[in-house]
């Protein structure tokens, strides 16, 4: 691991009241590395996800992103992060490329760049058909492709996708694999947050594993598939939920 990572999570915890959703988690991310965060729902990937991207406040622990603390910079550290949800929503009446054009001027680009680092996404997740049309009557997974697009248009040192193919059929699904992996081999730091076991096996270097608000198992993921007694990432996966012993 590189001894400064991009992404660098220590001690994180989150309570809800009596309740903790995210229970000291610490890992780290370095350039040019893809890492899988795996757990059931209500592991607390999402609230884990939502921190990191400075959404919600800590009750303890602390993210970096490129350097840069979250908590006490968190403009600077955003313009180093594209971050996608699965519950991120477009702007049904603006058409893609008017969403590519405002968020890549939030992040301060404009002119030639701009619009270089709009046509090169347009490419790169085969936006042609329908860039130029508005969003609200788009199919979901055309809807999910220009959400990415909107999340990395500014070429961000870490991508934190959750769940970017749900939407997807397995021939849509092989652009945003492709993305990921020329993210990978540009130098950037991938967060990868999936419920398909292929993916995450195809995709990432080390696994991060969530269950009840802690990390249960982490490493290298033929580590993390071994250390599990499966044969499978699926049954893996069954194992770290609890559902498999």
């Amino acid at each position: 691991m590189s001894p400064d990572p991009v992404l660098r999570i220590q001690g994180l915890r989150k309570q809800f009241g009596e309740f903790t959703a995210v229970r000291d988690v610490s890992f780290s991310v370095a350039a040019g590395e893809v890492v899988g965060l795996l757990g059931p729902n209500g592991a607390g990937k999402t609230t884990t996800l939502r921190l990191l991207a400075g959404l919600m406040t800590p009750t303890a622990g602390s993210v970096e992103i490129a350097g840069i603390s979250v908590h006490d910079q968190p403009l600077l550290a955003r313009k180093q992060l594209g971050f996608l949800t699965a519950s991120t929503a477009l702007y049904d009446r603006l058409t893609g490329r008017e969403i590519l054009t405002t968020f890549g001027q939030l992040h301060g680009l404009d002119g030639a760049v701009l619009e270089a680092r709009i046509e090169k996404v347009i490419t790169e997740l085969q936006l042609q058909a329908f860039i130029d049309k508005r969003c609200g009557p788009l199919s979901s997974g055309q809807k999910q492709r220009i959400g990415i697009a909107r999340a990395i248009v500014h070429e961000p040192a870490l991508y934190v996708l959750d769940e970017p193919t749900a939407t997807l059929d397995p021939i849509a699904s092989v652009d945003i694999l492709e993305l990921v992996k020329r993210a990978r081999e540009s130098g950037r730091a991938v967060v990868y947050c999936t419920h398909r076991m292929e993916e995450a096996q195809y995709l990432c270097s080390r696994l991060v594993f969530m269950r009840e608000g802690a990390i249960v198992a982490e490493g290298p993921t033929a580590e993390v598939l071994k250390n599990s007694g499966q044969s499978t990432m699926t049954d893996a996966f069954l194992h770290y939920a609890g559902v498999l012993k």
